[in-house]
């Protein structure tokens, strides 16, 4: 669960949870897998949306 925090100046941070991470990284090494270099593989990232629970506190 992400969660986004705010500093003095008025800027967010975002604050990822491991298990966001690990998904993010399955998401890169399948889209690795099936492709044959690192721009293909960029741009099948680029066209998939990733969306990370917010946590509100």
């Amino acid at each position: 669960m992400a969660k986004i925090l705010e500093n003095l100046n008025g800027r967010r941070l975002i604050q990822v949870s491991t298990d966001d991470i690990i998904a993010l990284v399955r998401e890169y090494q399948t889209a690795r897998c099936c492709s044959d270099s690192y721009e293909e593989a960029r741009n099948l990232l680029d066209k998939k949306i990733v969306y990370i629970p917010e946590d509100f506190d």
